[in-house]
């Protein structure tokens, strides 16, 4: 599990200088009070709301919606505020998520790279790189071109493209967080705590609004695609590529930018393949975080103190107790097998996009190894993509599946050709197993079931005359017992 559950921050500490720390806080802040009232912290590396250590907001989260709270802004700051406390919607504030992601993605990203609007000559760049990358991946995959466009995004573009499918990976987790504050007070007490369960709702939704805001406009400044976490973020049938970060990313690599750009377009080509012509994939990955956030357990008995005794002046002890462990995956069998599903799933794409992306990339691209090593070390340190994610849902994917489901894919197609290894897409029982990735030449040397050819003879069964004829006979006698009855 993440180490900030849910992406809450550290509370403030207390100032070395005491008092005279406090009065400096207090002037630094433009006479604001006291810094970081509300107690959100920021994302691991992401700095305050204002852009990094001592920026505009860096005391204060809520400059990051109010700017600057001179005297001039204070009426709309209040506005804004009243909003967030009044807010009535799901288990996330998506309005305020979406404002403060924008706006992080305005103040540039921790190397100083600002979002620039994409130009007519970076599309076209981008369109060409995936139409060849199309023409590439037809000789190392059975499954056609998933693209039917190509787009390149700005960050803000991306961040727009991608909060519907956030929202749809969140909100799940969330949802524990909100029923669980409105249920740990007894029944007869409810009604009268009616507006302090309403605030606390409130809140909950503010804190989760912010840090996913945060969290979703930092990963904007590193994101290449629409694909990197393996999971299709962005709308059906659109490849998307980011110039800006391709440009950061590629900028260390002594490997020219168009074969940086190109075998990016490669991945998202791969994915864009696999997602439109399987379709089950998007509904069984977004069905297993679903599934792993309904077993993660909440600490009652800890959110029972905290509401006892919280204090509407202080809700940093919220925040306190999230930061303790409150929120858990349940240790059962049905939740590690949850897990697993989820792990398994998500390396198994990725996988498939590796060892697919390698093998029409090789033998045509100088840099293809160099490139596969980086990404994969990306992936391997924890990057960016995936600390988000685990930040979002608690969760935390264990890389060295990747590289294991990679070599099985490689292994399918030496024993059974491209068309053979693609075909266990077909049925999601089909599909490697955890175990499986472990004993990858077991798995590849077994006899697997052919579901396509078990749908056929059951479709033939069901149109032979015999069988029609007991069917047909069969709805005449339901009918006229259903007349007899009348």
């Amino acid at each position: 599990m993440s180490d900030t559950p849910f992406g809450f921050g550290l509370p403030p500490e207390e100032p070395d200088d005491g008092d005279e720390g406090k009065k400096k806080d207090q002037q630094g802040g433009g006479g604001q009070g006291p810094a970081n009232p509300f107690g959100f912290g920021g994302l691991p590396g992401a700095g305050g709301f204002g852009g990094g250590p001592g920026g505009p907001g860096a005391d204060n989260p809520f400059a990051a919606m109010f700017g600057s709270l001179n005297p001039n802004d204070l009426g709309a700051a209040f506005q804004q505020l009243g909003q967030m406390l009044s807010y009535e919607g799901g288990p996330v504030n998506w309005d305020m998520a979406k404002q403060i992601a924008r706006q992080t993605v305005s103040q540039g990203s921790p190397d100083g790279t600002k979002d620039t609007s994409v130009g007519p000559a970076e599309r076209r760049a981008v369109e060409e790189a995936v139409r060849l990358a199309d023409l590439w991946l037809d000789d190392a995959t059975s499954l056609p071109s998933g693209a039917a466009s190509a787009v390149a995004w700005s960050r803000a573009e991306w961040v727009e493209a991608t909060l519907p499918a956030w929202k749809e990976l969140v909100d799940p987790v969330a949802e524990r967080v909100g029923t669980a504050m409105g249920d740990v007070l007894p029944e007869e007490m409810q009604a009268m705590a009616g507006p302090l369960i309403g605030m606390m709702r409130s809140m909950g939704g503010a804190m989760f609004g912010t840090q996913i805001g945060q969290a979703v406009g930092v990963l904007a400044g590193e994101v290449v695609g629409s694909s990197d976490i393996g999971l299709p973020l962005g709308p059906a049938g659109k490849a998307a590529l980011l110039p800006v970060n391709i440009e950061t990313f590629g900028k260390d690599l002594s490997v020219p930018q168009e074969e940086v750009r190109l075998y990016l377009a490669l991945r998202e080509a791969a994915h864009q393949r696999l997602f439109a012509h399987v379709p089950w994939l998007r509904s069984h990955l977004f069905g297993a975080v679903d599934g792993y956030a309904r077993g993660i357990k909440v600490d009652t008995a800890k959110l029972e103190d905290v509401v006892g005794q919280f204090d509407p002046q202080n809700p940093e002890q919220l925040q306190e107790a999230l930061q303790q462990g409150m929120f858990q995956p349940e240790d059962t069998p049905e939740q590690k097998a949850a897990l697993a599903r989820l792990e398994t799933a998500l390396a198994l794409v990725e996988g498939w996009v590796d060892a697919v992306v390698h093998a029409a990339a090789k033998p045509r691209l100088g840099s293809a190894d160099a490139l596969r090593e980086t990404l994969r070390r990306r992936r391997a340190s924890g990057g960016p993509a995936e600390q988000t994610f685990a930040t979002l849902i608690g969760l935390e994917l264990r890389p060295r599946r990747l590289r294991d489901a990679s070599r099985l894919w490689a292994s399918l197609t030496d024993a059974r050709g491209v068309d053979g290894r693609d075909a266990l897409w077909h049925h999601p029982d089909m599909l490697p197993t955890a175990t499986d990735l472990d004993d990858p030449d077991g798995f590849v040397h077994r006899e697997q079931i052919d579901f396509s050819e078990l749908d056929k003879m059951l479709g033939e069964a069901a149109d032979k005359p015999d069988l029609r004829k007991k069917r047909d006979e069969g709805d005449g006698e339901d009918e006229s017992k259903g007349d007899d009855a009348g």
